[in-house]
């Protein structure tokens, strides 16, 4: 008796022939953690698995893998992620603020991408100060 017998077919199958396009989906930074000066945004990926594999050779895997750029209010630099988890960004001052979230392939090459804006509040609620033990 095989494991193909019990267990049936194979969750994962190699793709044959072209694979469709990778789709990013970016939810709106939550909303609650704004008044912070932070940003929370979820987002997922369609026909691309996040995962920390780079180089030429990764291109080849199917079903396909890559990872995200971050870029912040157009500065000239950004990070790579390869978490697939949140993002989760800290110490914004209050204003007009934007990010950009590109899915990239293992060679960094860009598939698509998403810009997401939102305001931090004039007024960033403060955090208490710790308390000293005793």
């Amino acid at each position: 008796m095989t494991a193909r017998d019990v267990l049936g077919e194979a969750g994962v199958v190699p793709l044959d022939g072209q694979q469709p396009a990778p789709r990013l989906i970016v939810d709106p930074p939550l909303p609650g953690p704004l008044s912070f000066g932070r940003v929370v945004i979820q987002y997922r990926a369609e026909n691309l698995r996040i995962v920390p594999v780079f180089g030429p050779k990764a291109t080849e895997v199917s079903p396909r893998i890559g990872h995200i750029h971050v870029t912040i209010n157009d500065l000239p630099w950004h990070w790579a992620d390869a978490s697939g988890e949140p993002l989760i960004l800290n110490g914004f001052p209050p204003g007009s603020h934007k990010v950009l979230i590109e899915l990239v392939d293992a060679n960094h090459v860009p598939f698509t991408s998403v810009v997401t804006a939102f305001v931090i509040p004039d007024a960033i609620a403060s955090h208490p100060a710790p308390r000293n033990a005793i």
